[in-house]
């Protein structure tokens, strides 16, 4: 190597991925369902947030930019994902690799980032109802959400620019279903206590977050319970009922992807993991979001009816 900047491998080769002889296909229109469920299904909510003035809170507003984010965090992996199932080189360039971890994770903590938020919401919603407009109002929110994504985009690019000098000499085979910290930097020629001081970053990041946001849903059901009423108590909780479910589905699968240190899994079980947090998490928020709450149900109604009369009125 002439220079550490430069990378003898120009690409690299995913080896997760079945043959199309072998199935590929099989994988590939269930996949595909996925995806498109979860553009349309997000889609859907982030419209009906914003057509429908009764959802025009910061709640509602918070969620909305999750399903936009939700979009996009999985078509940085799917796409190219549903292209190795059918085509017989499984590659992805040095450049594109970056690229997919640098939009993914900063995607991925940007989402976490507002999931702390929404949870920090729903603590100042239901523990000081009375100071709550006066807190959470419309520009604050509107700082939170841009906050959220300058800082899942920053964080992560000081950490790619360094990857992208590191030597790469060989081999070149990813042991998984898109590009990720460990198994691409694993593939360096470079000393192996770097990539342990990033992996410790890393977890305690999760850490940190999964701290945060635990404790604001332990204090926030300690008041749910203390609330007289059943019917009290009921509306309180479903307020959040679906914030802490998608956070222990992402944050569950993420801790368990990231969070592992020295456990090595097996091939199936490394697979089956990434898949969680990167296709099947997005795949049951939409449902998640909208499955028990009325209010949401009648403005996603209301974005298909008005598409249909549009579509009437056109033809």
């Amino acid at each position: 190597m002439e220079s550490g900047n430069l990378s003898a491998v120009a690409e690299f080769i995913f080896t997760a991925f079945p043959q199309l002889q072998e199935g590929g296909l099989l994988y590939f229109f269930p996949l595909f369902f996925i995806y498109t469920f979860i553009v349309i299904g997000n889609l859907m909510i982030f419209f009906a947030v914003r057509l429908d003035t009764r959802l025009h809170n910061p709640m509602y507003n918070f969620i909305s930019i999750f399903s936009f984010l939700e979009i996009w965090y999985t078509t940085a992996t799917i796409p190219k994902m549903l292209s190795n199932l059918i085509s017989n080189q499984k590659t992805i360039s040095f450049i594109g690799c970056l690229l997919q971890m640098y939009f993914f994770h900063s995607l991925g903590n940007t989402e976490g980032a507002l999931l702390t938020v929404m949870a920090v919401d729903r603590y100042i919603a239901i523990c000081s109802p009375l100071h709550y407009p006066a807190i959470m109002t419309a520009r604050l929110c509107a700082q939170l959400s841009a906050g959220s994504c300058i800082f899942g985009f920053l964080i992560l690019l000081p950490e790619i620019v360094w990857i992208s000098t590191l030597p790469f000499c060989g081999p070149n085979q990813i042991h998984q279903i898109f590009c990720d910290f460990a198994p691409v930097l694993n593939l360096a020629c470079t000393d192996a206590s770097v990539i342990l001081v990033q992996d410790v970053i890393h977890a305690l990041a999760i850490l940190i977050t999964g701290l945060i946001i635990s404790l604001s849903y332990i204090r926030i059901i300690v008041v749910i319970l203390g609330i007289p009423s059943a019917e009290g108590r009921k509306k309180a909780f479903s307020t959040c009922a679906a914030h802490i479910a998608v956070f222990l589905l992402f944050f569950g699968s993420v801790a368990l992807m990231y969070l592992r240190f020295s456990v090595t899994y097996t091939p199936f079980w490394d697979t089956t993991i990434a898949l969680t947090f990167s296709v099947l998490a997005p795949f049951f928020n939409p449902i998640i979001y909208s499955l028990r709450n009325e209010d949401m149900k009648d403005a996603i109604k209301k974005v298909l009816c008005s598409q249909k009369v549009f579509s009437v009125s056109s033809g």
